[in-house]
């Protein structure tokens, strides 16, 4: 069925009609192209190269540049557009020159998070002819459904964690003892899909945020914030309520 012949379907299928509002069209867009930052780990470039990635999109640069100046960064960008790789380029370039520096990644679902693991492994495997470690930075989700013996080995081995705030409450933050190396090197926090947490919700995950800033505050580190959106008008405004810290747009 040919896109004109499902349109038609849909516009004259009542099922569907009576639950849309509005239909547009949105025209095409040359996409907007730039060369790899050139201050990117030389491994790094070589991996996207094999993932067939041989240019970044403008955004996409304009996020590693930022963070590289040591900004805070929101990034709103629609569906599909590339976010996921916008905030893990500057959070592995920095953890493949930093053997110690740690990242923690904060999705919405324990399915978004494990979606990320495995951009992560695809990743990883394409740096792998390039790194002497065959671990590199380990990345693991930390969450209620990480079995009970894998946890001590994730909280000593894994630079990159990828959890939710519900995880980071009630299962990193009262034992961050524990965790003491990762949050004394913890360089990066992202968290995406920010625009779920609004309401009274949102007021909690600020307030677990606060938490967090005040725990990597104690261990002396600095990590900066990427945070992303697809739908959202006051990306900047609402991110920086979030983290009550100023945002790069």
């Amino acid at each position: 069925m040919s896109l004109s012949d499902l349109l038609s379907h849909w516009k004259s299928e009542p099922s569907i009609i009576e639950n849309i509002s509005e239909w547009r069209i949105l025209q095409g867009q040359i996409a907007r192209l730039t060369p790899f930052p050139a201050s990117m780990h030389p491994d790094l470039a070589t991996a996207l190269q094999m993932q067939g990635i041989n240019q970044l999109y403008e955004h996409q640069q304009r996020v590693f540049d930022l963070a590289k100046s040591g900004a805070n960064v929101v990034i709103a960008t629609g569906t599909a557009s590339g976010k996921t790789l916008a905030y893990n380029l500057p959070v592995i370039d920095r953890l493949l020159r930093d053997p110690n520096a740690t990242a923690i990644y904060l999705f919405p679902t324990k399915a978004l998070a494990r979606d990320q693991l495995d951009n992560l492994y695809q990743l990883i495997e394409a740096l792998k002819g390039h790194q002497t470690s065959s671990n590199l930075f380990s990345p693991a989700v930390y969450d209620g459904d990480t079995p009970a013996d894998m946890r001590a080995t994730i909280r000593q081995n894994s630079r990159l964690v990828l959890s939710n705030p519900d995880m980071l409450h009630a299962g990193l933050l009262p034992y961050h003892t524990l965790w003491a190396d990762f949050f004394s090197n913890l360089l990066f926090i992202v968290i995406d899909e920010m625009h779920t947490y609004r309401g009274v919700f949102g007021s909690h995950v600020a307030n677990v945020i606060r938490r967090l800033k005040r725990i990597v505050d104690f261990y002396q580190s600095k990590p900066l914030f990427i945070l992303t959106s697809a739908t959202i008008d006051n990306p900047q405004a609402h991110g920086e309520r979030l983290i009550e810290e100023s945002i790069k747009l």
